[in-house]
């Protein structure tokens, strides 16, 4: 049982005949009237348990974007029903707080909606339908908490989906689609032309230079059906927070799965097999080969569940993983930090053997309020802060260097850089034939 406002308002009218009349019994008389009148509403509202409700939610939300849970009521009973309705949510989803009274006559059905704007990522579950009934009077309610299990998916944002359509016009060039052709090792032959000045002589077909009479060349396109595999670290390394970019305060690991939903977009379209490999201590999600058709939802989904760790990586578990996930020389892309501290017990001792195998790029996300060229320190402690970032920044691109002789190739970017970054250089590396 709840009472509504109109009780204590009704008490307050109370006040009148009181001073109208000034005896005790006109008072004792006044809240017996109000009790017998909220004690009357009471029993004339209709039960909860006559109202038949159910919801209608969608399995899948992207974060930052509305979705709508819908309530349908139904009365079963011959009466009039007169109520509110409570769709609980965590407040990560920051409800709709319009909670309006509805009529509904017996027999028939009505629907109430509740937005939703989710703030995380992830699954998350609605809590119980709250049914208040209240009388014709408006005084008192029956209440009743109905438990209706339903789960909301919220897919992480990808923000970065706008940087894709530029990126798709230079794949179809590459692909042939429009007029440039590119030469060199590891490609597709394409066709034959005549040799011009300044073209590789490796590329002269010297039979169908003895053919035709005279000197003839052949064009390559980049190779389809490679295979792609994104490795994201989720140790403690991607817990860090970042303090600049769109998202404000942002860890790592949101840039770094803003870079593997691009990457799988792109990787698909081109017709590259994706694979993607979340790990740290252990493996948290493994997805091999995924098709072309259902590669970015599959990451999405996949991804939607994935928090760091706070905890070192297992570098040795993970490049056993991609020894097997990738049986034929691939494209590896490591999305993890380069920390001159810990690289020679960490990302290290496996960077050499990967790069024999496979051809191996690292995905780095630097922080923007730490880089060399930020703002001037203010004070001692910014100019220590301002000291540590530059030192810390000019020990990486040093080992950036080291790394890249090895055959790894680097690419560091902020947050909100990093995902166009790790795409632009794998069409590089498809232009150049090394895939």
């Amino acid at each position: 049982m709840t009472i509504s406002g109109r009780v204590p308002l009704l008490l307050l009218v109370g006040i009148i005949p009181v001073v109208v009349w000034p005896v005790p019994l006109a008072v004792l008389g006044w809240a017996l009237l109000v009790a017998g009148l909220t004690g009357l509403d009471l029993a004339l509202a209709l039960a909860p348990q006559r109202l038949l409700v159910s919801r209608d939610l969608p399995a899948s939300v992207r974060l930052s974007q509305p979705a709508i849970s819908r309530l349908t009521v139904t009365n079963a009973a011959s009466r009039t029903a007169r109520f509110q309705l409570r769709d609980a949510w965590p407040p990560s989803t920051q409800p709709a707080a319009e909670r309006p009274r509805l009529v509904l006559q017996g027999g028939e059905s009505l629907r109430q909606s509740t937005r939703l704007l989710p703030t995380r990522r992830g699954d998350v579950a609605a809590g119980g339908v709250t049914v208040r009934s209240f009388g014709p009077l408006g005084l008192a309610a029956r209440q009743r908490t109905i438990e209706l299990p339903g789960v909301l998916r919220v897919l992480p944002e990808f923000r970065s989906r706008s940087q894709l359509p530029y990126r798709l016009a230079r794949l179809r060039e590459l692909d042939g689609q429009a007029s440039v052709h590119v030469r060199g090792q590891g490609t597709e032959f394409d066709s034959l032309r005549e040799y011009a000045l300044g073209d590789d002589v490796r590329s002269i077909d010297w039979r169908a230079s003895a053919r035709a009479t005279k000197t003839m060349v052949r064009t390559w396109r980049p190779e389809r059906d490679r295979h792609i595999l994104i490795v994201l670290d989720t140790s403690r390394w991607a817990a860090g927070r970042l303090s600049g970019g769109t998202g404000s305060d942002q860890t790592r690991l949101e840039a770094g799965i803003e870079t593997c939903l691009l990457m799988a977009a792109l990787g698909a379209a081109s017709g590259d097999r994706m694979s993607l490999l979340v790990a740290d201590q252990e493996v948290r999600l493994r997805l091999p080969g995924t098709g072309r058709g259902s590669v970015l939802a599959s990451f999405a989904d996949g991804l939607s569940q994935v928090e760091p760790v706070l905890g070192e990586p297992d570098w040795t578990l993970i490049a056993g993983q991609v020894t097997q996930l990738c049986r034929q020389r691939s494209l590896v892309i490591l999305v993890t930090g380069l920390d001159p501290a810990l690289y020679a017990d960490g990302v290290g001792t496996v960077l050499a053997g990967l790069s024999q195998a496979h051809q191996v790029l690292i995905a780095h996300v630097t922080d923007p309020g730490t880089t060399v060229g930020a703002a001037a320190p203010q004070n001692a402690t910014q100019a220590y802060d301002a000291a540590a970032g530059s030192r810390l920044w000019l020990g990486t691109q040093a080992l950036a260097q080291r790394v890249g002789r090895l055959g790894v190739d680097v690419v560091q970017a902020g947050p909100d850089a990093l995902a166009p970054a790790v795409c632009d250089r794998y069409l590089a590396l498809k232009a150049a034939g090394r895939l």
